[in-house]
């Protein structure tokens, strides 16, 4: 083969030219830039983090896990640290019943109280995250954990009233038992929940006739209550009523009284002031005394008091009104005589 040519057309074919083009030149030089730039963005993207109001996180470094409770803008370093955020804010689930629908869930809802009868009663509990590092990592489920111990709580204080208890009067005594049995297990299992309040929602019998029934005695303690309230209104009203009647018949006793005491002192003082005379004058005393008792006793008799010449002292000019009264003065005249 022959390879000869002419020297200028040699040194044309096999001599390489140099790039003259300058776009070319400067893709060349911007393009490493660019992949620092696209590289940079996507790392800044994750070196930061936001956390917001009502919530927390944990930042986990090679497996080593820290709260961050501040709110606002945070840095991490990417690929090292990795970031979970928990909600904080009250949270709640219900017990016995389907918030969606408000049907009853028998194997929550329906329980047996301390004599032996059957009631459905509905639960609402609230809680928060407390410590999220434990709420992350100490279990895999803590609202199970802790659905799990209410009802456990819930049954054993239901268990422990009666039907009649759990229906009316003791609901709020029943509600404060289950808060603080499940607190104390909450405490001891050491999940990082914290409970707020537990409420019952609603308690009634299973069965249609058995809430009839349960009705009708809950209507008629209502109507216990309602009697009850009307006569204490009733006796407030006339006890002071009555207080002052008897005030008032006190005081009349004690004027009656004064005035017995005052006329039998004035009794008294009239005895003794004739007691005197008596025993000054008694013949003329006696026949003066006797004189006045006769008209008190018989207002209407008519007498004449002779002046000695004739044979009776006193002498009736008129007839008696009747027998009695004539064996009164008879007896009277015989006294003075004698």
């Amino acid at each position: 083969m022959d390879f000869q040519k002419p020297d200028g057309e040699f040194h044309q074919s096999f001599v390489k030219r140099p790039d003259t083009d300058p776009t070319k030149k400067i893709a060349k030089r911007i393009a490493p830039i660019v992949a620092l730039c696209v590289i940079a963005g996507a790392t800044a993207g994750d070196c930061t983090y936001q956390i917001q109001e009502q919530e927390q996180a944990v930042v986990t470094t090679f497996g080593v896990p820290k709260a961050v409770p501040e709110t606002g803008l945070h840095f991490k370093l990417p690929a090292v640290q990795q970031v979970h955020k928990v909600n904080t804010t009250i949270q709640g689930f219900t017990i016995g019943y389907d918030p969606a629908t408000y049907a009853t869930v028998e194997k929550e809802g329906v329980m047996i109280t301390s004599d032996y009868n059957f009631i459905n009663v509905d639960f609402f509990v609230e809680y928060r995250i407390a410590e999220p590092v434990k709420y992350l990592y100490s279990s895999q489920q803590p609202e199970a954990i802790l659905k799990n111990i209410s009802q456990s709580c819930i049954r054993t204080v239901i268990a422990s009233y009666t039907v009649d208890d759990v229906l009316t009067t003791g609901k709020g005594e029943i509600q404060a038992k289950i808060k603080d049995m499940i607190m104390d297990k909450l405490e001891s299992q050491d999940i990082g929940i914290q409970l707020v309040n537990i409420t019952i929602q609603d308690s009634e019998p299973p069965t249609q006739d058995i809430m009839k029934a349960f009705k009708a005695v809950e209507t008629a303690k209502q109507g216990k209550e309602t009697a009850l309230n009307n006569a204490n209104k009733y006796r407030n009203e006339q006890l002071p009523l009555a207080e002052a009647e008897a005030d008032e018949i006190i005081q009349a006793a004690e004027a009656s009284k004064q005035v017995r005491i005052n006329e039998a002192e004035a009794e008294v003082a009239r005895f003794n002031a004739m007691y005197e005379e008596y025993m000054k004058n008694p013949t003329i005393t006696k026949q003066r005394m006797f004189y006045e008792t006769m008209e008190d006793v018989l207002p209407s008799l008519k007498i004449l008091v002779d002046d000695g010449t004739g044979v009776e002292k006193i002498l009736p000019i008129e007839n008696f009104e009747s027998e009695q009264e004539k064996q009164i003065v008879a007896g009277a005249i015989a006294g003075l005589e004698n």
